[in-house]
């Protein structure tokens, strides 16, 4: 049994509001625990000079984490000047996921911006962000439709993210900041609905693992995604 009550195997508490901000054509706060991120989806009509806009569109994600989300305060990046690596390498990894969901030619000329930030953070952020972005994502792509910009719905499928790693020699499933801290082993795992890997981030911090752990790894995570893929899906039928 872990600190917090739950078995090796068991999801944080789960929620996903939608449509909680006004103004983008998509929106989300996702709650995993005590971690919660404000997820958004803006269009912009351009695309980045590396693509013909005739051809296909883009998205990207910009990340950030509210200075107050993190005890003891954590220093805005605008303050130091400068974007840090860990924001630019988890802001590639949401874009990157999240582009894995789309058909960018049935957004073609259009970049979709993926705003996520952390307004309370206790592990496990990054794959937060992109679980409750992907429901932001479904609303924007739902309201371009609605309203004309688009004409095909280019969503593929459902993507989510989840962490597992080894702490105590135990392999865990989403863990909150604590474990994170403790961990030996720490990964993140982005799937589609179908099961199929998008991304597999996983780093040794004290030891080493084997295949078998890392198998064990990657079912307890298919297990997480697949409630997490369920849970996005009541969201958005709700809604």
């Amino acid at each position: 049994m872990r600190s917090d009550g739950r078995e090796n195997n068991q999801l944080r508490p789960v929620r996903i509001i939608p449509d909680f901000l006004k103004h983008p054509y998509g929106s989300a706060l996702i709650e995993m625990g005590d971690t919660r991120v404000i997820t958004a989806v803006s269009v912009e009509e351009s695309v980045p000079p590396f693509l013909n806009p005739e051809e296909q569109g883009w998205l990207t994600a910009e990340y950030s984490l509210l200075p107050s989300s993190t005890r003891p305060r954590s220093v805005r990046e605008s303050t130091r000047g400068r974007v840090a690596g860990r924001t630019h390498e988890i802001q590639r990894l949401i874009g990157r996921s999240l582009r894995a969901a789309l058909d960018l030619r049935k957004i073609p000329g259009k970049t979709l911006w993926v705003d996520c930030d952390v307004i309370q953070a206790d592990g496990g952020t990054r794959t937060a962000s992109i679980t409750g972005a992907f429901v932001a994502l479904q609303i924007a792509v739902n309201n371009m439709l609605k309203d004309g910009i688009i004409e095909e719905d280019p969503i593929l499928y459902n993507i989510a993210a989840v962490s597992v790693g080894i702490v105590d020699e135990e392999i865990l499933l989403d863990l909150n900041y604590e474990e994170d801290f403790r961990a030996s082993v720490d990964m993140n795992i982005v799937m589609n609905e179908r099961g199929e890997y998008i991304e597999v981030q996983g780093t040794s911090e004290e030891k080493t693992f084997s295949r078998d752990q890392l198998n064990s790894m990657l079912d307890l995570a298919w297990s997480g995604i697949q409630k997490l893929v369920e849970i996005q899906k009541e969201v958005l039928k709700s809604g």
